[in-house]
Formats: structure tokens, sequence, C-alpha cells
């Protein structure tokens, strides 16, 4: 564990990606089977832990801390790990003068085994054992395993090309293979190292890593050549990956997968009927009914469920508009190029024949000049038309890659709203921002009991520069004039206060909230010095949005 912990700490004060990746590829040449596996199922975040929930933190610490210190050090430090961490008591030498077994610094191994098998009664204690051998880094660095939580600056792909680098091989090849593997990934490193063939997998529908795509702005356009590229909608919905298959014995077999390789087959039931035929389909999860794609507000009913009633389904019934074929049967498209497989999408749907799926229609251009036009006014994707979210362009010859290649695709989002909203309550960021008051909470003026007031009406947390950052931090420990536990609230009048041009992609009408209504995506597009509060935005132009239908 205090090797793993040592490399999460440098991870953590590394800011370059080319440094990190050093780290990390020598960490899994210099550490034996099964610890660098482990290492890389955490980087990758592949390991959850369901009884190491924080409240179970927050009790352990409790009981060895005073509760207003511990309340306290947290606010300032703003981090639950580091927090604990630094402030958990060593045990008195003379306590133990002979260490028994369980009592030994405990390797990522012994963790990782030993939480697979311990129930929810017996965590606390174990954990406490642990907790109690290690020292302030490696105490951190079990916090952050067991939560979940690592926040070091490293992405899956990051640890994925790091494990490629050790066998001087493609991470193309480490995300294909991905889906299937189980950690400590002793056959991949045997792999890597020129000591095993590589893994194959007999899984009848697997997933396959996706494409992404990269942002566009309209004068970017000017750069590439629009007879190269072909148009589709882009929809406002959760990308996924419908795959079937016949495994061995002749069944079928049909999975739902996110974006992130989640098999989430079992919330949509309805839509794995659809599956028929053996292949793959990227596209985009949505819910249709009434003959009219709904807003991302409705497709919420159907996401997270535990538990799917035919009511739910009827009520909510899913849809698949596909994007992409990447698979046919046996035949991988995935070399192919777009346009091939764009007319075998077409092909396989209405061979499909379900009207769960369909395909995204394209978006019609010659020049430059018509896709903006079109962008503008997508009336041209007919009743459908709100549920737009922008452009998607991809290159006619470009094959189907994983990660996020530069070139082949890019998407091109409709822009974003903008209103001018009052900053009511700040709280402190985590990891590099634990020390920052960067989590902000914002309103609009509505009427009250006695007069205008504020109501809060979205939560944004990025979109300024470190420099803003510093700024707004200072503003909010001048102006704080209430504390509730870690959220200061901030002066907010008419006349005193700080106004954030807040940029947003969505509104939808809410229950939950004072103001009745939510934002999608929120964050802050600049800072508005030069307005006073009592000249910001009003809910009645919110209102107004969602009247005209002008925000899905």
């Amino acid at each position: 564990m205090n090797r793993f912990a040592e490399l999460l700490d440098r991870l953590a004060y590394e800011h370059g990606r080319n440094n990190k990746l050093r780290l990390i590829t020598d960490y899994f040449r210099t550490t034996p089977d099964p610890e660098r596996g482990w290492a890389l199922a955490a980087l990758a975040g592949a390991l959850t832990f369901r009884y190491a929930k924080p409240g179970m933190l927050r009790t352990l610490i409790a009981e060895r801390t005073d509760p207003v210190l511990f309340g306290l050090s947290y606010d300032y430090v703003g981090d639950l790990s580091e927090t604990i961490a630094l402030m958990w008591p060593q045990p008195a030498p003379q306590a133990s003068p002979q260490r028994g077994e369980g009592e030994e610094s405990p390797s990522l191994s012994d963790v990782i085994e030993t939480l697979a098998t311990l129930g929810k009664a017996e965590l606390p204690a174990q954990l406490a054992r642990w907790l109690d051998a290690l020292d302030e880094t490696g105490r951190w660095a079990l916090l952050k395993l067991i939560t979940g939580a690592l926040r070091i600056g490293v992405s899956a792909r990051l640890a994925k090309t790091a494990a490629a680098a050790l066998g001087g091989k493609d991470p193309h090849d480490i995300e294909l293979l991905w889906p299937t593997l189980q950690p400590p990934y002793e056959a991949v490193f045997q792999w890597l190292e020129g000591r095993g063939e590589k893994p194959v997998t007999a899984d009848p529908a697997p997933f396959r890593p996706p494409m992404l795509a990269q942002a566009i702005q309209e004068t970017e356009l000017a750069m590439l050549d629009a007879a190269d590229y072909m148009a589709e909608w882009k929809w406002d919905g959760i990308r996924v990956q419908a795959v079937a298959g016949i495994g061995a014995d002749g069944a079928r077999m049909a999975r739902l997968y996110s974006r992130t390789g989640e098999d989430i087959s079992k919330a949509f039931p309805d839509l794995l009927d659809a599956l028929r035929l053996p292949g793959a389909i990227d596209g985009e999860l949505l819910i249709r009914r009434n003959e009219r794609i709904q807003s991302f507000n409705v497709l919420q009913q159907r996401l997270n469920r535990k538990s799917v009633t035919a009511k739910l389904t009827a009520e909510f019934p899913a849809h698949l508009r596909a994007y992409d074929l990447l698979a046919n049967g046996d035949e991988d498209l995935r070399e192919r190029p777009f346009a091939e497989r764009r007319l075998l999408l077409e092909a396989f749907v209405t061979l499909l024949a379900d009207a769960h799926v369909d395909v995204s229609p394209m978006v019609a251009f010659t020049t430059w000049d018509e896709l903006i036009a079109a962008r503008a006014d997508p009336a041209g994707a007919g009743p459908d038309a709100a549920a737009v979210e922008g452009v998607m362009l991809k290159r006619r010859d470009a094959p189907y890659l994983p990660g996020r290649p530069k070139g082949p695709w890019w998407k091109w989002k409709r822009d974003p709203f903008l209103i001018d909203a009052v900053l009511m309550y700040a709280q402190r960021g985590h990891g590099k921002r634990s020390s920052f008051y960067s989590d902000y909470t914002f309103g609009v003026w509505a009427p009250g009991a006695s007069g205008d007031e504020l109501v809060p009406v979205g939560k944004a947390y990025f979109g300024f520069t470190d420099e803003e950052l510093l700024q707004v931090d200072r503003f909010v420990r001048r102006h704080t004039v209430n504390r509730f536990g870690p959220v200061r609230e901030v002066m907010h009048e008419p006349g005193q206060g700080l106004v954030l041009e807040v940029a947003f992609e969505g509104l939808q009408r809410s229950t939950r909230h004072k103001s009745g209504v939510a934002m999608r995506f929120p964050r802050i597009n600049r800072l508005r010095w030069d307005k006073p509060p009592g000249e910001a935005d009003r809910i009645e132009t919110l209102e107004r949005m969602l009247d005209r239908n002008a925000i899905a």
C-alpha cells in the first residue's frame, strides 16, 4: 500500500501529462503482480466498494477526535479523505508492543481482497486497524481508494496508455480489450511484457470503446473542406451502445451499455427486445412518445431505476436513435469509412423494423454557410427539433477510432443560453481547489412576500479562469454574511453583491427548487463586476424561455 500511496501522492502534485505517464509506467514496470493490476484497476476507476461510505468514515473519526474540531478542519481542508488522514491519531507504542496479525501495514492486494469478502458490520474495525498501521500518506491513499474519489488528474485513458507503454503497444489495443477484462489483469501484463499471448474474448455481445468528438466553433470551419464531411443532428440524450449476438449455446444475447461501458440493460428491457439482429449500434438513448422525442428532463424518469415496471415503460418508452454501425453480425465494421458504415446502418435498421429504433437524420449541406443556417434553425429535424442539441460533423472517410482523435469527428453544439444571476452561496472545492471557494450557488429576482427576493436557480463550479477564481474567493471571504457548516452565505442585496453571467444548455421545470426551474449544465461565462445585483435577470425571463419552448 505504501508504494501505491507514494504513486498517488506524486501524481497529485504532477501537472504534466507526459510526466504522469512516465510515473505510472515506471510503477507498472517495477511492481509485481497482482499489485500492479489492482493499481491499474484503481486508476482506471474499475473498482467499487459498496460499504465504504462517507458517513461511516465520519463516524470513525468522530469516535477518535473532537467533532467540532473535525468540522472546522474539514471546512478548511475541503476534502474528507485528507482531513481524516491528517487527524487520525497514531496509536501509542506501548499499547501494542508486539504487532499481531492484521496490524502490519497492508498491501494494496490485501486491502482489495479483504474488502471483497468483508461484511458491512466488520468494515469499520478493519478499516481502523489499517489506518492505525499506515502513515498520513498511506491513510490518505487508502481512503481515496475505498471511496472511489482519487481526483489526482489521471483519466482511465491515461492509465491504460501507461500500461500499453510498458510493452510498446497501441493504447487502442488495450481499449478494445478492456470491457472484457477483469482485475488484476495478470494475463494483460504477461502479454505486454512478451510472456504470453494477447487476451481474447468470447463474449457474443461485447462493449466496444466509443469514438468521441472534438468541439468546434463557427470560426474554425474555414480550416476544413465542407466536401470532406457529412453532418447529422446531435440529440439531447444519453450516448449508448446497443449490442446483440449469438452465444455458444445458440441463444440470443442483447445488452445496452453506457458510454463508459457500464451495462445498463436491466433498466431498459423494452429496448433490448428490439435488438433482434446480431450487431452493434452506436446511438443516443431517448424517450419517444406521441411521435416525438421528449426532453432530457423526461428521459431522467428512466435513468438510475432499480426496478422497471410495465407502467414505467409504457409512460416513458425508451428509444434508440442510431448514429453508427460498429458490427454487422460477426463482421467488425470499425475500419470502414463512415460514409460506408452509414449506408450499412440504414439498411440494418430497416431490416430490424422496430419502432424503438430509428436512424438519426442527416443534415443536407454543400457549403458551410448552409450548415450554419441549418444549425441556427433546426426545423429540418422535423417535429423533434426541440430536442436537437447541435450538429455533428464526421469525415466521410473516417474509421471508427476509440478515444477522441482530432479531426475525424467534430461536435458543434448550439449556442448556450445566457442570463445574469447573483452569487448567493459559496462552498470550498475539492482536490486542488480545497482551499478556495469555487462552488457557487446563484439566483435571479422573483416576487416575494415583502418585495423582490433572490431565488436560487443553479449551481456551477467551472467556466472561470484561475485568476477569476482568486478574485471570487477574495470576494466571498470579504462579503460573507452567514455560515451554514461548510457553506458561506454571501452578501446579495440589490446594491451589493456579485453578478455572474451564467451559460447553460437547457432549462426545465422543477418542483424541487423554490424557483420552479432547474438548469442543465450551468457554468460561469464571465464575471460582471460592472453590473449591480439589482440589474440581474428575473425569474420571468426564465419562465418566458420555457413558455416559448425555447429550451427543451
